[in-house]
């Protein structure tokens, strides 16, 4: 059993439009006023469930929130698998729309009910904007399965939605780059139901370095001249990538306080040390947006 809903803003208004509810247009209209439509459209499907799922496997009550997180990494290589399957870019986990996707999933296993809408009048869009999230789109995918381990869900659920043209439309768009997916199952049940939120936002990943081999040449019996050669350049995202911006260099003896050469656009550096010693050098990237990638290092001895 599945249901899918998206919702993309106005950049001008920051007004939700909703779109693309069960797959079909519903017009520029507040996404919680159509409750009542949305369940009579969702209910043949609920009933479908029904018949064609076989009956839940007893879970423990002490299902463990590591196989839980291990299910919903599944989830996630299985999901960007298909897109990179359909020549599209994967996309990156997002911690903040995790929590959110978690939440999302736990909610319809206490009350065992598929539903884009909680019985409290929030959905998830209301979720992402009271986390203080900044998005411009966003889209929920929502489904039900009762394989025996969440291990083998996660697959099921992938294989759900992408049974399905409007969750499939999802899964497969060019106009999202973050996503999370959660899982909890229901106490009563047994069912494993899933949440896969998906956004369009501001590039929060960071840029890349590779860093090569040094090459060294002696020039005396004292000093020895040092060639380091990187690359690197931002991560790709499926949207709003921000762009490379510089990098950052450093050196130190090993073991000693870091000593910065600034940022440069560069991509190499020859330098003349002192023989008799181990060195460190590192490099890292930062992309327009702000975002620092991870410190490449190499050790050189002279």
């Amino acid at each position: 059993m599945v249901c899918a809903r998206t919702i993309r803003l106005d950049r001008g208004t920051r007004r939700p439009f909703p779109r693309g509810v069960g797959g079909d247009t519903i017009g520029h209209m507040p996404a919680l006023s159509r409750r009542p439509a949305l369940r009579r459209r969702f209910a043949p499907l609920l009933l479908a469930g029904l018949f064609l799922m076989p009956a839940a496997a007893p879970v423990s009550a002490t299902a463990t929130v590591s196989a839980a997180g291990t299910a919903e990494s599944a989830a996630l290589t299985y999901a960007n698998n298909e897109r990179t399957a359909h020549g599209l870019v994967a996309l990156r986990l997002d911690p903040r729309v995790q929590a959110i996707a978690e939440g999302r999933a736990q909610v319809m296993a206490q009350t065992d009910q598929l539903s884009h809408d909680q019985a409290d009048g929030n959905n998830v869009f209301d979720l992402l904007s009271a986390a203080g999230i900044t998005w411009y789109g966003a889209g929920e995918i929502i489904a039900w399965n009762t394989t025996s381990n969440l291990a083998a869900s996660a697959k099921q659920a992938v294989a759900q939605w992408m049974g399905s043209s409007p969750h499939r439309a999802i899964l497969l768009s060019k106009d999202y780059d973050y996503v999370a997916f959660g899982v909890s199952v229901s106490p009563t049940s047994g069912k494993r139901y899933w949440a896969g939120v998906y956004i369009k936002g501001p590039d929060r990943t960071g840029a890349w370095t590779h860093l090569y081999a040094p090459t060294k040449h002696i020039l005396s019996s004292t000093r020895s001249r040092v060639s380091f050669h990187w690359t690197g350049a931002d991560t790709r995202l499926q949207v709003l990538t921000s762009g490379l911006r510089y990098f950052e260099v450093q050196r130190r003896f090993a073991g000693g306080t870091w000593v910065s050469y600034g940022h440069t656009t560069a991509t190499s550096l020859s330098t003349s040390w002192a023989r008799g010693h181990t060195y460190e050098f590192r490099v890292r990237a930062v992309d327009r947006a702000g975002n620092w990638g991870s410190w490449k290092t190499v050790s050189v001895t002279l």
